[in-house]
């Protein structure tokens, strides 16, 4: 009896532990597989696990929200259609620089894997924008041209996804959009144009209003930010990357939005390779503006707390970078300068070579404001083009000056002694 009832109590359990299984069918034939995919979700919402372990052709809104405790495996691949007519009114809206989507996945307690592939399918979209460069404000997207986000970890929390291939994005290939807890490892991005019609805006994260955030251990070959801070990003760890064609891993941009507060705080950057890119670690808020309705600079908030360690850079337009007047007219940004303070960044073991696309300006700390407490560390950097040199403009406690030397370590000691 006793037996019996120990079996029973087993049974149950795993009954109780048990996942529920649903695995999607591919319709094939060139028919859409997004209302199976969505009905997966929907059936698996709660401690559930959807298996996505074929090719997927999806025409329609993946919007799979409130779930909980939900495994996803994607060994197969998911891809979006073509269909720009379609998705420019169907993608799912996000609001900030008009960013849309074609995946809105939300909830708690999400694992994402399985060494599948997503792919945008993003030629179609590059060679439009090339025509029409209908494009939004400071990389964003077009209200009458959108560019759907592959994948979007939005309202949710205990987010975990690894082991996964992007390709294709027609815009950023992550967007981590109020949410916590978010993790992603093991990720691979390629977004490489088979036209003349280069890709725009393909960042590889881009992270807003967002708490504990993880990036690592991940390959990015793309043509803008590898990864970015958004508006409201806090806590965020970023290590073990390999960036390649990128903007570099950028804060910001921040203070596009007159009357809003944007905040970037407690950030660590390292171990990251920087290669053939157009910025290495960066910085970049909007300059002031006099129009309370803009949305080109005037909004206030504070940069605090970053870090960049151990990183190496190789053929690097601008190394090291802060730019308080981003997309902002000169004129205009000495009128009225950044309402973004900037303090407490941290440079440590930066290391390599810019292209010389600067000439020889390997480091540019240009503040519309005073910035401070700016530091660096063991860090030495090279330019093809002759001795390196560094600029620091409103930097506290020193003049506005261009300082050359061999070593930035020797002119940030000067730089930041005074």
């Amino acid at each position: 009896m006793r037996g019996a009832t120990a079996f029973l109590l087993a049974y149950l359990v795993m009954l109780a532990t048990a996942r529920l299984s649903c695995e999607v069918a591919s319709l094939g034939g060139g028919r859409d597989d997004g209302p199976a995919i969505n009905a997966a979700f929907q059936r698996c919402a709660k401690k559930g696990k959807v298996t996505l372990d074929k090719y997927y052709l999806v025409d329609s809104l993946l919007l799979t929200t409130g779930l909980d405790d939900v495994e996803v495996e994607l060994s197969g691949m998911l891809q979006y259609s073509p269909n720009i007519a379609k998705w420019s009114p169907q993608s799912y809206f996000l609001e900030y620089q008009n960013a849309t989507t074609f995946w809105f996945l939300s909830g708690q307690n999400i694992h994402l894997y399985g060494g599948g592939t997503i792919d945008g399918n993003g030629q179609v979209w590059w060679d439009t924008l090339s025509s029409s460069n209908n494009i939004g404000t400071a990389g964003g997207s077009s209200r009458t041209f959108a560019r759907p986000i592959p994948l979007t970890v939005g309202n949710a929390s205990g987010v975990v996804i690894e082991d996964i291939w992007m390709i294709g994005s027609p815009f950023w290939n992550n967007f981590v959009y109020q949410s916590q807890n978010v993790t992603y490892k093991n990720i691979t991005i390629n977004t490489v144009s088979y036209s003349s019609s280069p890709p725009a805006n393909s960042d590889g994260w881009d992270i807003y209003r967002s708490d504990h955030i993880t990036v690592t251990d991940s390959w990015i070959n793309n043509d803008d930010d590898c990864v970015s801070f958004k508006p409201n990003s806090t806590n965020i760890l970023v290590s073990n990357l390999w960036c390649n064609g990128s903007h570099g891993i950028s804060v910001g941009s921040l203070g596009q939005y007159a009357g809003e507060t944007d905040i970037v705080a407690n950030v660590s950057v390292h171990n990251v390779s920087m290669n053939n890119a157009q910025n290495g670690a960066r910085i970049k808020v909007f300059g002031g503006n006099p129009s309370p309705d803009s949305t080109a600079g005037g909004g206030s908030g504070f940069v605090k707390n970053i870090t960049w360690t151990d990183y190496t850079l190789k053929n690097v337009d601008n190394p090291v970078i802060i730019d308080q007047c981003y997309s902002t007219p000169a004129d205009v940004c000495a009128q009225y300068p950044s309402k973004v303070n900037i303090s407490d960044v941290h440079f440590v073991n930066i290391t390599g070579t810019s292209s010389g696309a600067e000439g020889d300006v390997v480091v540019s700390l240009e503040c519309s404001d005073e910035c401070e407490d700016i530091t660096a560390t063991g860090t030495h950097l090279t330019s093809p083009s002759g001795a390196a040199s560094y600029i620091c403009e409103n930097i506290a406690s020193v003049q506005e000056a261009s300082r050359t030397s061999d070593a930035w370590d020797m002119v940030l000691t000067n730089v930041f002694a005074a």
